[in-house]
């Protein structure tokens, strides 16, 4: 009777290659399988997470549970261990990943012995590529597409492969994961109700302050990408704009060296004319116009109108301000409109 009972639970218990089945959700692993293959994979230190299924030759057991289609991955934006469980299912399981610099990705993929094939993704060549790409996904194919860090898309190409997967009723999920504008955001200190990512700005001068210009009348928190060499010229910019918002300089997100400086704009902009470039990866943060900034005096808005107007036409120096100080359109615009007249 004991030897018929025994039987009876070896056949209730499944086997490692029964759990990356299909039906794998009928099943639990007893402790001693998840002490073994699961707990003791993810806790160490240094051990890549692998697939308990891979060394009894089931991979495409694990695989058939990937549907076939488009599989945006965000990867970590410094900081190795930010990687996801689902990230590694997918980039370890598809047929072929879509990356901006195959060097880049081929080093996150070797850190956990991952060898599926790369293609180079781009903004350069997304028109080009994206042709052959859709014919693999209608014949069913699992793409996975990531960026050199962070999210993709978010200031990266993708968006058209995006539309065209759309547009053929093709299979399009997101795993998400690290994004350097989100956590910049949440170190800042800076209302978060409503936030604008504007990416990175032109380098050119001119066309930074046109495109700075616009996004000062936007009321809600701005977020920038800034290379380290540009932020002292780009807070200087901005500090002209706006002087008074408050705004958060974070850098290295996620790495050993992280820091979040905060300070007004103006403030900023003085610490880094001084200091000169930070060294990292920046992103920067501005907040909205302050109760302060809306309880602002009559001569303190002449005054600002009148900076606003050595660099500003009429009525983009009357939008900034508005935005700055919650003054209605019209009379900062008549208030403009005086000021000019008095130069002339």
């Amino acid at each position: 009777m004991f030897l018929v009972f025994s039987s009876f639970l070896n056949r209730l218990q499944p086997d490692e290659n029964t759990l990356h089945k299909k039906n794998f959700k009928n099943y639990w692993p007893n402790e001693d399988f998840l002490k073994k293959k699961i707990v003791k994979k993810t806790l160490s230190r240094h051990a890549p997470l692998k697939e308990p299924s891979r060394k009894n030759g089931s991979a495409q057991d694990l695989k058939n549970l990937l549907k076939s289609g488009l599989y945006l991955v965000a990867t970590p934006i410094g900081n190795l261990r930010d990687i996801t469980l689902r990230a590694l299912d997918v980039l370890r399981d598809c047929d072929l990943i879509l990356c901006e610099d195959t060097r880049v990705t081929r080093k996150l993929l070797s850190a956990f012995e991952i060898r599926n094939p790369l293609v180079s993704f781009h903004d350069y060549s997304e028109d080009e590529k994206c042709g052959s790409i859709l014919s693999r996904l209608r014949e069913g194919a699992v793409v996975a597409l990531v960026s050199d860090a962070g999210m993709p898309l978010i200031s990266d190409p993708g968006y058209k492969l995006v539309r065209a997967c759309a547009a053929e009723g093709l299979f399009v999920t997101s795993l998400p994961g690290a994004n350097a504008p989100l956590a910049a955001l949440q170190l800042s200190g800076i209302p978060v109700d409503a936030f604008s990512f504007a990416g990175f700005l032109p380098s050119k001068r001119a066309a930074r302050k046109e495109s700075l210009e616009k996004w000062a009348a936007v009321d809600s928190t701005l977020i920038f990408f800034e290379s380290a060499r540009r932020l002292p010229a780009m807070l200087a910019d901005l500090g002209a704009l706006m002087p008074g918002r408050d705004a958060a300089v974070v850098r290295e997100i996620t790495k050993m060296f992280e820091e979040t400086r905060r300070g007004t704009v103006a403030e900023l902009s003085v610490h880094y004319q001084e200091a000169g470039p930070p060294k990292g990866e920046v992103v920067v943060v501005v907040g909205p116009p302050g109760a302060d900034c809306k309880k602002t005096g009559e001569k303190d808005m002449e005054g600002r109108m009148r900076v606003l107007l050595r660099t500003l036409k009429t009525r983009d120096a009357a939008n900034v301000l508005a935005s700055e100080t919650g003054m209605p359109r019209k009379e900062a615009y008549d208030l403009a409109l005086m000021l000019a007249k008095e130069k002339e």
